[in-house]
């Protein structure tokens, strides 16, 4: 049995956390309890239009979102994966507390997870008409929302998919790109985005929580041709990416990240002149997804709801197409840990970019503090109703994203400071360096910046490790050579 937590019986832009502007900037308990929607993206990361991650972005939908509330550009993932991202959100531990860093075990194999309760069991505790559609928890929304409320269906899912796949005939499955199928209405996406304007028209007797799970822009990247027609490929522009990129890493921090994964190589996709179209198709994929968005948005300002509503939409985790020469998630870089994130609250600022740090570990306590309820004491997220109110409030803690025992970024305003498992280190300067290019573990002045980063490292992990997933066997292959070095060494 799933895991639930403790519970007693007109186009709009928009980006990714959206609260619609009403009175009054607080809720007591005098006052009507505010509704949740919750919108989740799968896999996407920075290039959306208000982060600039990429020139030929196209979502109106998040754009407008962002202009309503507080975008924060410097918004980052706790992993690198779905799994343990997710269960990271839904719990707001870390994964080093948690022991969740891979694609399995899922949260029911934690007994430090057990023990929390999860976001939208919360919400039911508290009286919400709790509902889902889509892909919320990594595997097991559908049971998590049907035993706490409603759920709409996963529509599909990844599908539909061609009998013969389009691009990529080798590797997982789901790695494929390209037109397909022939109309939108085919698109589990649009089908579940439907779902969520239909519930949005109903009337409750209760406030609800409602969360909505997309699965695009995660491979396959296969969205109907009009959506690749908005994105020509012979104007596809490409990443940077310099051919010695990776030459200032450890061999253990490489095998990690850029070896032993089933997405296509990055030589793969040059020597086979597919780097544009994959581009291009994600583009696309992201483009489909912001009109699903938009849909659901569209639905909720045409409702009874629209001036009491608080929207969360976030994606979770990054994603590579070249950078770095690697591709998909399951790195530490920026482009693997960077994701969008908007909070909108009633009565708050609107308009407003923060540069601090922020994590998906902080959704949870943030939803908490707008809507008047106590914390819980166990969360390792912090409220990020500060920087709602100002955008230019100070965070005191960085933000840390994991991949595999061992394995840890720290992400403040300025820097990005890795640690991997082998001792080795990276340290990089986002005021001067944005692609990440130039480590400075290794240059004596940048000490200070060093060790105010290394001690917010977790000290402690207690990692359950399952077995058969592609990030594990990355962790696995790595662990081998580390062990290979260690033998060299004491000889």
């Amino acid at each position: 049995m799933c895991f639930l937590g403790r519970i007693v019986s007109r186009p709009l832009n928009i980006s990714l956390i959206l609260i619609f502007s009403i009175p009054n900037s607080a809720f007591s308990a005098a006052q009507v309890r505010p509704n949740i929607l919750l919108i989740a993206i799968d896999d996407l990361n920075d290039w959306v239009g208000c982060l600039k991650g990429h020139p030929q972005a196209l979502t109106p939908n998040i754009d407008a979102l962002a202009a309503r509330g507080t975008l924060f550009a410097n918004a980052h993932c706790q992993a690198p994966v779905c799994q343990p991202s997710r269960a990271s959100l839904m719990t707001s531990l870390l994964p080093s507390s948690s022991g969740i860093y891979f694609l399995n075990p899922g949260i029911d194999a934690s007994p430090v997870a057990r023990e929390q309760i999860t976001l939208p069991a919360r919400y039911a505790r508290e009286g919400y008409q709790v509902m889902g559609a889509g892909k919320l928890f990594h595997t097991t929304s559908g049971q998590v929302f049907s035993q706490l409320g409603e759920y709409g269906g996963g529509f599909g899912y990844f599908g539909p998919q061609p009998a013969k796949k389009i691009t990529y005939q080798q590797g997982h499955p789901l790695w494929d790109w390209g037109a397909f199928p022939d109309e939108t209405k085919q698109m589990p996406d649009m089908q579940i985005a439907d779902w969520a304007a239909r519930a949005l028209s109903r009337s409750y007797d209760s406030p609800f929580f409602l969360a909505v799970g997309f699965f695009r822009p995660h491979v396959p990247m296969l969205v109907p041709q009009e959506w690749m027609d908005k994105h020509p490929l012979d104007q596809i522009k490409l990443p940077q990416v310099l051919a010695d990129d990776v030459d200032d890493i450890s061999p253990y921090a490489k095998d990690l990240t850029t070896r032993h994964h089933v997405a296509p190589t990055h030589r793969w996709m040059t020597d086979h002149n597919e780097w544009q179209h994959a581009v291009q198709a994600y583009l696309a994929s992201a483009t489909f997804v912001d009109a699903c968005v938009g849909k659901v948005l569209r639905a909720l300002e045409a409702s009874r709801y629209r001036e009491n509503t608080i929207v969360v939409l976030f994606s979770d985790h990054g994603f590579h197409l070249g950078e770095k020469q690697r591709w998909a998630k399951r790195s530490l870089w920026e482009d693997g840990t960077r994701v969008p994130l908007i909070i909108s609250a009633p009565g708050l600022p609107t308009g407003q970019v923060c540069t601090q740090a922020a994590g998906l570990i902080d959704i949870y306590p943030t939803l908490l503090d707008l809507c008047g309820m106590s914390a819980e004491k166990k969360h390792e997220g912090i409220t990020l109703k500060p920087q709602l109110e100002n955008a230019a409030a100070s965070r005191t803690t960085p933000v840390i994203t994991t991949f595999g025992p061992g394995n840890h970024a720290v992400r403040s305003e300025r820097w990005r400071y890795i640690r991997y498992r082998d001792g080795s280190e990276e340290l990089y300067d986002h005021h001067h360096d944005r692609h990440e290019w130039n480590n400075l573990a290794h240059d004596p002045v940048w000490k200070d910046v060093m060790h105010a980063h290394r001690k917010h490292v977790p000290k402690s992990e207690h990692p359950i490790l399952g077995k058969g997933s592609t990030g594990h066997q990355a962790f696995e292959a790595a662990e081998t050579l580390l062990k290979k070095q260690n033998t060299s060494s004491a000889r």
